[in-house]
Protein backbone atom coordinates (compact mmCIF):
# COMPACT_ATOMS: atom_id res chain seq x y z
CA UNK A 1 0.00 0.00 0.00
CA UNK A 2 2.97 2.62 0.61
CA UNK A 3 4.04 2.22 -2.68
CA UNK A 4 0.59 2.44 -4.67
CA UNK A 5 0.88 5.76 -1.84
CA UNK A 6 3.93 6.81 -3.21
CA UNK A 7 3.02 6.81 -6.81
CA UNK A 8 0.03 8.32 -6.45
CA UNK A 9 1.29 11.04 -4.58
CA UNK A 10 3.95 11.60 -7.07
CA UNK A 11 2.10 11.36 -10.19
CA UNK A 12 -1.45 13.33 -8.93
CA UNK A 13 -1.35 15.04 -12.33
CA UNK A 14 -1.01 12.52 -14.54
CA UNK A 15 -3.19 9.99 -12.26
CA UNK A 16 -6.12 12.66 -12.59
CA UNK A 17 -5.82 12.22 -16.35
CA UNK A 18 -5.97 8.67 -16.35
CA UNK A 19 -9.46 8.93 -14.48
CA UNK A 20 -11.06 11.59 -16.95
CA UNK A 21 -9.73 9.66 -20.44
CA UNK A 22 -10.99 6.47 -18.75
CA UNK A 23 -13.91 8.30 -17.94
CA UNK A 24 -14.26 9.94 -21.36
CA UNK A 25 -14.13 6.53 -23.26
CA UNK A 26 -16.64 5.03 -21.01
CA UNK A 27 -18.77 7.66 -21.95
CA UNK A 28 -18.28 7.58 -26.00
CA UNK A 29 -19.58 3.96 -25.45
CA UNK A 30 -22.63 4.93 -23.30
CA UNK A 31 -23.66 6.80 -26.50
CA UNK A 32 -22.65 4.21 -29.00
CA UNK A 33 -24.64 1.64 -26.85
CA UNK A 34 -27.38 3.85 -26.43
CA UNK A 35 -27.82 4.74 -29.74
CA UNK A 36 -28.26 0.80 -30.92
CA UNK A 37 -30.60 0.05 -28.36
CA UNK A 38 -32.64 2.77 -29.54
CA UNK A 39 -32.45 0.91 -33.00
CA UNK A 40 -33.18 -2.46 -31.84
CA UNK A 41 -36.23 -1.49 -29.70
CA UNK A 42 -39.83 -1.93 -30.63
CA UNK A 43 -41.52 -0.06 -27.69
CA UNK A 44 -42.23 3.27 -28.01
CA UNK A 45 -41.86 4.40 -24.43
CA UNK A 46 -38.86 2.28 -24.03
CA UNK A 47 -37.29 4.82 -27.46
CA UNK A 48 -38.75 7.52 -25.85
CA UNK A 49 -36.32 6.87 -22.51
CA UNK A 50 -33.63 5.57 -24.15
CA UNK A 51 -33.47 9.12 -26.26
CA UNK A 52 -33.72 10.86 -23.32
CA UNK A 53 -30.50 8.79 -21.88
CA UNK A 54 -28.52 9.15 -25.26
CA UNK A 55 -28.95 13.13 -24.78
CA UNK A 56 -28.02 13.21 -21.03
CA UNK A 57 -24.90 11.10 -22.63
CA UNK A 58 -24.11 13.27 -25.03
CA UNK A 59 -24.30 16.52 -22.20
CA UNK A 60 -21.72 14.71 -20.06
CA UNK A 61 -19.64 13.51 -23.20
CA UNK A 62 -19.88 17.66 -23.65
CA UNK A 63 -18.54 18.13 -19.56
CA UNK A 64 -15.81 15.69 -20.04
CA UNK A 65 -14.94 16.80 -22.74
CA UNK A 66 -14.42 20.88 -21.75
CA UNK A 67 -12.61 19.40 -18.72
CA UNK A 68 -10.48 17.51 -20.21
CA UNK A 69 -9.56 20.81 -23.31
CA UNK A 70 -8.90 22.88 -19.76
CA UNK A 71 -6.59 20.82 -18.47
CA UNK A 72 -4.63 20.05 -20.67
CA UNK A 73 -5.01 16.60 -21.58
CA UNK A 74 -6.89 16.38 -24.68
CA UNK A 75 -5.88 17.88 -27.96
CA UNK A 76 -7.59 16.86 -30.51
CA UNK A 77 -6.71 19.59 -32.79
CA UNK A 78 -2.91 18.79 -32.80
CA UNK A 79 -2.58 15.34 -33.13
CA UNK A 80 1.01 14.88 -32.61
CA UNK A 81 0.29 16.50 -28.94
CA UNK A 82 -2.43 13.94 -28.83
CA UNK A 83 -0.44 11.17 -29.13
CA UNK A 84 1.86 11.90 -26.61
CA UNK A 85 -0.15 12.72 -23.89
CA UNK A 86 -1.63 9.48 -24.50
CA UNK A 87 1.44 7.66 -24.42
CA UNK A 88 2.58 9.61 -20.87
CA UNK A 89 -1.02 7.82 -20.26
CA UNK A 90 -0.69 4.18 -21.17
CA UNK A 91 3.29 4.89 -19.44
CA UNK A 92 1.36 6.13 -16.11
CA UNK A 93 -1.25 3.19 -16.19
CA UNK A 94 1.44 0.04 -16.97
CA UNK A 95 3.38 2.07 -13.66
CA UNK A 96 0.48 1.78 -11.49
CA UNK A 97 -0.08 -1.73 -12.69
CA UNK A 98 3.15 -2.71 -11.69
CA UNK A 99 3.65 -4.83 -8.06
Amino acid sequence: MDKLTEILGSAREVTDQVIVTDLLVTVKTAIINTAKAINETANEQLRSNLKLKLHAHIEQHERVFSYMMEHGYYYPQTPEQQIHVLNETAETVLTLNKD
